[in-house]
């Protein structure tokens, strides 16, 4: 469904990606692994348009991406959670959620009620200020504002980063009912091993911008952890 072939990128002087490969399967949930700073989120953001490649490609399926805005990117079927979630804290949820649904490609204008079948917790609070919310809220927040576009492909970048335990349990819940019961696409970078096992059926593992090792998750061993996820 997602192929990155030859992916060069630089920040500067800097080259920050070398040479990337990756195929992301239709309905499958690939997970992004390594250490900090290795170039994982530089990857999604040169995925969604958010950063320049100096070269390669970039394939949706038929599309080639490359060379695309990012707001292209979102109208062909990619929703993007950032690290960090990035909601507008002063608007609120109902405002946050609705700001997605410029980039359907059917020009639906009212909130899907998955959207709010999947967080019921959102339906509730549509009044409130995104920036009134916890952390947990704001993660469902965003995943919310993604599949309000109604993606085929969901990138989200660190969803359970500085989230409580039982929401962190509750977005693995959400990513396997989106994933397997719903066939939806799902590529995630996640430094949570225990979560990536759960969730995911593949994995990349990046050092220094480079794929080093990559595989089903089964083959996801104690040697490839100690050699490019350990601290």
């Amino acid at each position: 469904m997602l192929s990155i072939i030859g992916l060069h990128q630089y920040y500067g002087e800097s080259h920050t990606l070398w040479d990337v490969d990756a195929h992301v399967r239709k309905g499958s949930c690939s997970c992004l692994m390594g250490r900090n700073g290795v170039g994982k989120t530089t990857l999604l953001r040169c995925i969604m348009g958010l950063l320049p490649v100096k070269s390669g490609i970039i394939r949706l399926e038929d599309h080639d991406l490359t060379a695309l805005k990012a707001e292209r990117r979102a109208s062909l079927g990619i929703g993007y959670v950032p690290q960090g979630r990035e909601i507008f804290p002063l608007l609120t949820v109902e405002e946050n959620l609705k700001i997605g649904l410029s980039a359907r490609r059917d020009g639906l204008k009212s909130i899907p009620e998955r959207v709010f079948e999947i967080f019921p917790v959102l339906k509730q609070m549509l009044h409130r200020r995104g920036g009134d919310l916890s952390g947990g809220q704001q993660q469902q927040l965003a995943i919310g504002r993604a599949l309000a576009i109604d993606p085929t492909l969901l990138i989200l970048d660190e969803p359970t980063e500085g989230i409580q335990p039982n929401i962190v349990h509750e977005i693995g819940d959400v990513i396997l009912r989106l994933n397997r019961e719903l066939g939806m696409t799902v590529l995630l970078v996640e430094q949570k091993l225990p979560f990536a096992r759960r969730v995911a059926d593949r994995f990349y593992a990046l050092e220094k911008g480079r794929i080093m090792a990559s595989g089903e998750i089964s083959e996801l061993n104690e040697s490839v952890v100690q050699q490019y996820l350990s601290v």
